[in-house]
């Protein structure tokens, strides 16, 4: 599975469980959330385990880039809130750490 995508889906499914978490116990949604939510956080570490990379860590910390640029589209699409442009650079940012981590020419494994 291309990186970009395998990132893009783990991130989804990292935001939607963590999200359903957020709506049970501050939103005061049914606990019957938590379960859907659990299902979600696998899917997030299964994807994740389909990034190719030489070592875990390097493809968590890249990961992490992406990351947060889901969560503002998330922060958009789910709760209505439009990322202004210190978010925007700063995602932009976290991508561009994101890029170099996992396609630089690492020295070793």
């Amino acid at each position: 599975m291309p990186a970009p995508l395998a990132y893009g889906l783990a991130a989804l499914a990292e935001i939607a469980g963590c999200y359903a978490f957020w709506a049970w116990l501050r939103l005061g949604r049914s606990a019957a959330w938590i379960m859907p939510g659990m299902a979600s956080l696998a899917l997030f570490a299964w994807l994740l385990t389909r990034v190719e990379a030489d070592a875990a860590g390097r493809a968590y910390a890249a990961y992490g880039g992406v990351y947060i640029a889901v969560a503002l589209v998330w922060l958009w699409l789910a709760e209505g809130i439009r990322p202004d442009r210190w978010d925007m650079g700063g995602a932009a940012l976290c991508l561009a750490g994101a890029a170099v981590i996992l396609l630089g020419p690492h020295r070793g494994g």
